[in-house]
């Protein structure tokens, strides 16, 4: 009969109890139980018979005057109903715990007001170098999506001294990483060591020719703008949801043009001979120019003419050089 009890306080209390306390728990269900003064000996110690007694697995019976009290087992279904209710407490102080914990992040946070949806101090402009520095590194920390930076590697620093710094914290977990960064960083040994380091903790790397600037976005909330090329002397804090969402497009936008890294080419949806003719288009060039210039019939010119406007989404000459500048196809 002991076995059988054993075996269904395992199946019952397995994952739910202390793996430590089971063995004991399952000591004192195989037997009468014993005397509460040599519980420690038998049972391994005193903080085992305490946490016994403290999670309901066990009790002291007391069996009348004349015979000594014993510690006993409390039956399996009595101890999972006791180790629910007080995983249930543990549960609601966790989550006092938890509430208390995030009123006191919103009250020190560096950026209350995007925390509690405050409309007030949208762009703010930072002069401190160490508050600049600060509200960098913290404001990592507010993203919950998507972490997106724009890097030229300008700085006031040898660039040496940032290749033994760990991956910054949220390339671990949940959050989205990606960085478009200027191609001299990974032409640099130390600034491909650097982006090697970021894409191997779950950052995704673009790369493109020129970055006219450093930016870094957390979610669509808050932005963080240089106003000078290392961003170290003065810096925008934008909390703005309009600016904010404007900075996000434009990321994508360039991230559609970015180069994924290692790869030597970005793959255009356009034949070459599409790519030349659209060239011409952004110089202003009617089809029967192109048509002289490259040696095909204008009805040929306007076919592929039609196709790029396809691919580009618009019928205007203008929109057209437009759309493809954006796309960084020609300058």
């Amino acid at each position: 009969m002991s076995t059988e009890l054993e075996q269904m306080a395992t199946r019952l209390l397995k994952g739910i109890v202390a793996d430590e306390l089971l063995v004991p728990y399952g000591q004192l269900l195989s037997s009468d139980g014993c005397l509460p003064s040599e519980a420690a000996e038998v049972l391994g110690g005193s903080q085992v018979v305490e946490a016994l007694k403290e999670t309901g697995l066990a009790y002291v019976m007391p069996l009348g005057m004349a015979v000594p009290a014993r510690l006993v087992a409390t039956a399996p279904d009595l101890a999972l109903q006791g180790a629910l209710a007080a995983l249930s407490r543990k549960l609601v102080d966790d989550q006092q715990r938890l509430l208390d914990g995030q009123r006191r992040m919103v009250d020190m946070h560096p950026f209350p007001g995007v925390m509690e949806g405050q409309a007030d101090q949208l762009v703010r402009i930072l002069t401190d170098r160490t508050e600049i520095t600060d509200t960098s590194r913290s404001l990592l920390g507010t993203a919950r999506r998507h972490w997106l930076t724009l890097e030229n590697f300008a700085m006031e620093r040898p660039l040496e001294e940032l290749a033994g710094m760990p991956p910054l914290p949220a390339f671990e977990g949940n959050v989205l990483s990606r960085t478009i960064y200027q191609a001299s960083c990974a032409e640099h040994p130390v600034g491909a060591k650097i982006i090697r380091m970021h894409a191997e903790a779950g950052e995704e790397a673009r790369i493109l020719p020129e970055i006219g600037m450093k930016m870094k976005l957390a979610d669509e909330a808050v932005a963080l703008l240089p106003l000078t090329p290392t961003g170290l002397p003065g810096a925008l804090l934008i909390k703005s949801p309009v600016i904010v969402a404007a900075l996000r497009e434009y990321f994508e936008l360039l991230w559609q043009r970015a180069v994924p890294l290692g790869q030597a080419e970005p793959q255009l949806p356009l034949k070459p001979i599409q790519m030349s003719i659209l060239r011409m288009l952004a110089q202003g060039m009617t089809d029967d120019g192109i048509s002289r210039r490259i040696g095909l019939k204008t009805s040929s010119v306007r076919r592929h003419v039609s196709a790029i406007s396809k691919e580009l989404g618009t019928t205007s000459r203008v929109a057209m050089g437009a759309a493809a500048a954006r796309r960084g196809w020609v300058k």
